[in-house]
């Protein structure tokens, strides 16, 4: 259809993609649940009701999407003739062609992203390895680079706990991401990542490998998971802070520990105590059936539970600052030679390369 070969590559897999998606089925069910939405019965489950409309709303995306991009190809083949004529349409072109590449390669990542959980919230934390300053301040790089990531994807998301390390850098973070496909997105980054740089906490400036973990977890709210009150404990202590009028007087910062599993999560974010503990069942309930899932799969030998320290077990990407400068995923051995770009949140490649991989 189109001369330029690049564009017209990136046509044959918008094709590809609109057959795998199904265009009619997606039709077929909203007509479907349009339907359902008429009946009395629908609002009888305000619970159900919900999730259909949620279903709803994002097929309409959906064919809105693909809408959208149909419109700019045919905008690009009425420009593309032009473009030999001025410099003016060639760069208009130009432009266009790569913003249409970089929309096909969202959507065909949205294919891959179809189980269940993948459209849900996601609750993401940071953990340093050994290493005490240099790794407590990696972890808060870290925390920088997915703020950041957030920010540019549009994510809404609250840092609900966050602990200072002793003279730098963080102990622990946890943050809670709102929005569709975050957990989908987010769970590429799972594992360990390890840093090299010279370290500016070594006064013989030697070059230091550090490491942090990120976990993800799918915020669970469609599913029952038993959690007594007599099996957790809750502590209190007041938030931290910047110090000064931002310091918190009262203790309203909440850290609960469900003792059978001895998992810990804590919330500092809200204003109130009482917020804070919602939140933080919220993060414990994820965290729980994220933990009970697993262990059933073990029963039925699926996986092996992974237990590695925070070193070199399980790592996913490299960041090198020293000697050369250099990040690199292990998984898809993608290479990205701009390292303040990624550390600045620019990420969308190594997420796109890992879960189209995972699919092949």
């Amino acid at each position: 259809m189109f001369k330029d070969p690049v564009l017209n590559e990136t046509y044959e897999k918008f094709i590809e993609l609109k057959k795998f998606i199904g265009e009619q089925k997606i039709k077929d069910r909203i007509k479907e649940i349009e339907k359902t939405e008429e009946s009395p019965e629908f609002w009888a489950s305000p619970e159900k009701s919900q999730v259909l409309l949620q279903e709803l709303s994002s097929l309409k995306r959906q064919l809105e999407e693909i809408d959208a991009i149909e419109k700019k190809f045919e905008y690009l083949s009425e420009l593309e003739p032009l473009k030999d004529e001025e410099q003016a349409f060639l760069l208009e072109f130009e432009k266009e062609k790569r913003l249409l590449q970089n929309e096909v390669e969202e959507l065909e990542v949205k294919t891959v992203l179809n189980a269940p959980e993948d459209r849900k919230n996601a609750i993401l934390t940071i953990h340093p390895g050994a290493g005490g300053t240099e790794s407590q301040d990696w972890a808060e790089m870290l925390l920088r680079m997915y703020t950041r990531f957030l920010d540019r994807r549009n994510f809404k998301y609250r840092i609900v706990d966050l602990q200072p390390g002793d003279d730098a850098g963080i102990k622990d973070a946890t943050i809670l991401v709102e929005g569709e496909f975050a957990y989908g997105l987010l769970k590429a980054e799972r594992g360990i990542h390890r840093l090299v740089r010279i370290s500016p906490f070594d006064a013989s400036k030697r070059r230091h490998t550090s490491f942090a973990s990120v976990f993800v977890y799918p915020e669970r709210e469609d599913v029952e998971v038993n959690i007594s009150e007599d099996e957790l404990k809750m502590d209190t202590f007041r938030s931290s802070g910047p110090g000064g009028q931002h310091m918190q007087k009262n203790e309203t910062a909440v850290r609960i520990t469900h003792i059978p599993t001895g998992i810990v999560v804590s919330c500092q974010s809200e204003r109130s105590q009482h917020q804070n503990k919602l939140t933080a069942l919220r993060i414990l309930k994820a965290r729980l059936y994220d933990y009970l899932k697993e262990q059933e799969m073990e029963k039925l030998g699926d996986i092996e539970r992974e237990k590695s320290e925070i070193a070199w077990g399980r790592q996913i990407r490299s960041y090198i600052l020293h000697p050369y400068r250099l990040v690199k995923d292990h998984r898809t051995d993608y290479e990205e030679t701009n390292v303040e770009a990624v550390l600045n949140g620019e990420i969308d490649e190594f997420i796109r390369k890992y879960l189209l991989l995972k699919t092949k």
